[in-house]
């Protein structure tokens, strides 16, 4: 019902920055965000977006290095990333949902995903 697709991601210096976007066809959503999961580590909720009112919510560790936002026709999402740490190495993958609760700013609610990109942050 409803597709993701992401491009961006690569290799990038510590203290450098890189954008990655994302495309949402199908039926239409109403959050979209982003999540990451390192080698080894649990899957972590980067950012999201409440589309009705456009609400922007992001992780504590990434919040003034990382901005999020989305069209007017509420399909594509991007996600720049700034002052990259090598703690940023990670697949990142792009997420939506068709509804959500009282917890959609804290990663749950996203039942559709992208294929995922390597975001790898060197010293």
């Amino acid at each position: 019902q409803v597709q993701l697709v992401e491009s961006g991601g690569g290799l990038v210096q510590a203290g450098g920055a890189l954008r990655l976007s994302c495309a949402a066809s199908g039926r239409t959503v109403s959050i979209m965000g982003w999540f990451r999961q390192a080698p080894g580590k649990e899957r972590e909720f980067v950012v999201g977006i409440r589309l009705h009112d456009f609400s922007t919510k992001y992780v504590e560790s990434v919040k003034g290095r990382f901005t999020s936002s989305t069209n007017s026709a509420k399909n594509t999402v991007w996600l720049y990333m700034g002052s990259l740490k090598p703690e940023d190495t990670a697949v990142y993958y792009c997420a939506a949902g068709r509804a959500y609760g009282s917890k959609w700013d804290e990663g749950q609610g996203y039942d559709y995903w992208g294929q995922g990109t390597q975001v790898t942050v060197s010293s």
